[in-house]
C-alpha cells in the first residue's frame, strides 16, 4: 500500500489532484461565482447605459453567449437586468465607490487563487494598481465581447470569425493577466498553456451549458420566479470560476513535467513566514514556529 501511495504521488494525475486539493479549487470557484456576480453584472450594465449606441446587450448578452441559451432562456435572463435607460439615473456615487471596492476585492480573490497554483508569495502592498488595471482590461474585454454578436451581424461565416477572435483574444488576456497580475513572477510562455486550457475549458463549458443550464433558466424561472433564474445563473459561474482556476492549473501542471522530464525539481512552496523544519537526524517531522516569545514546537 505504501508503495501504491508513492506511486500515486509520483503520477501526473496524483500530482494535479494533489494541487487541486492545495488551492481549494472548488471553495475559490464559488467565490469567484459570487464575487463577480456582485462586482461584474453592475459594471457591465453600467458601461453598457453609457454607451451612446442604441443596441446595449450588456452582461446579459454575455450570460446568454457564454451559456448557450435559446430565445426562452434569453429573455428570463434579460429580464433581470433593468432597461439602460434608467441605470445612469439611479447611480450615485456611492454606488460606483461600492463597484470600485468589489471590483478591487474580486481581482484580489483571482489574484489569491493564482499565487497559491504557482506557489507565489505575496506580493507587496502597493499591488493595487495591478489588480485596477486587469480589472480595466477585464471589463473592456467582457464588454466587447458582449457588443461582437450585434456588432458582426449573423451568419456562419461571421460566427466562425467572431468565436476565433473570442478564442485568440482570451488567451491573450489570460496569458497576460497570469503574468501581470504575479507581478511578472510567471513569464507569458508558462502562462500560456494555462491560457490555451481556459479557454477550451469555456468552449466546453458552452456546450455543456446549452445542454443543461438552458432548459433548466426555463423551468426554474418558472417555478421559483428571477430567484430560479439567478441560482442559475450564479451555478454557471461557479463553472467559470473553476474553469478559470483550472486552466490555470493544468498551466501549471504542463511546466512542471516538463521540467521533470528535463531531470529538474518541481519548485517547492515558499514555507509561510516565521517556520521552519528541524533536521530530520534531530527531530524527524517536527516543525518550529516563532512567535516572538521563546517560540513553539508543532
Amino acid at each position: 500500500m505504501a508503495r501504491l501511495g508513492d506511486a500515486w504521488k509520483r503520477s501526473a494525475i496524483g500530482r494535479l489532484w494533489n494541487q487541486a486539493t492545495h488551492i481549494e479549487l472548488m471553495h475559490r470557484s464559488m467565490g469567484f461565482a459570487a464575487l463577480g456576480f456582485v462586482t461584474l453584472m453592475p459594471l457591465l450594465v453600467v458601461i453598457a447605459a453609457a454607451t451612446p449606441w442604441e443596441h446595449r446587450p450588456g452582461f446579459a448578452q454575455w450570460v446568454v453567449d457564454g451559456m448557450g441559451l435559446d430565445s426562452a432562456g434569453a429573455d428570463s435572463v434579460r429580464s433581470l437586468f433593468a432597461a439602460p435607460r434608467h441605470v445612469l439615473s439611479a447611480t450615485s456615487a456611492w454606488s460606483i465607490a461600492s463597484l470600485a471596492y468589489f471590483g478591487l476585492t474580486f481581482v484580489a480573490s483571482v489574484e489569491t487563487g493564482y499565487r497559491k497554483i504557482w506557489d507565489q508569495p505575496n506580493g507587496p502592498w502597493h499591488r493595487d494598481w495591478r489588480r485596477t488595471v486587469w480589472l480595466l482590461v477585464l471589463t473592456a474585454y467582457l464588454f466587447g465581447e458582449s457588443q461582437s454578436a450585434a456588432l458582426m451581424g449573423s451568419g456562419p461565416l461571421r460566427g466562425v470569425v467572431r468565436l476565433s477572435l473570442t478564442f485568440v483574444l482570451g488567451v491573450a488576456f489570460f496569458t497576460w493577466g497570469q503574468s501581470f497580475l504575479l507581478g511578472g513572477r510567471v513569464d507569458l510562455r508558462t502562462a500560456l498553456p494555462g491560457a490555451v486550457f481556459t479557454m477550451l475549458g469555456l468552449a466546453g463549458l458552452r456546450v455543456f451549458s446549452h445542454l443543461f443550464f438552458a432548459p433548466l433558466v426555463v423551468s426554474n424561472a418558472v417555478t421559483y420566479g428571477p430567484v430560479g433564474t439567478v441560482l442559475t445563473v450564479v451555478t454557471f459561474l461557479v463553472g467559470v470560476g473553476f474553469v478559470v482556476f483550472g486552466g490555470a492549473l493544468l498551466g501549471r501542471h504542463v511546466r512542471d513535467g516538463r521540467m521533470l522530464r528535463q531531470g529538474g525539481e518541481i519548485p517547492r512552496p515558499p514555507k509561510p513566514e516565521g517556520w521552519y523544519e528541524m533536521p530530520e537526524e534531530t527531530a524527524p517531522g517536527v516543525r518550529w514556529r516563532s512567535d516572538g516569545a521563546g517560540g513553539a514546537i508543532d
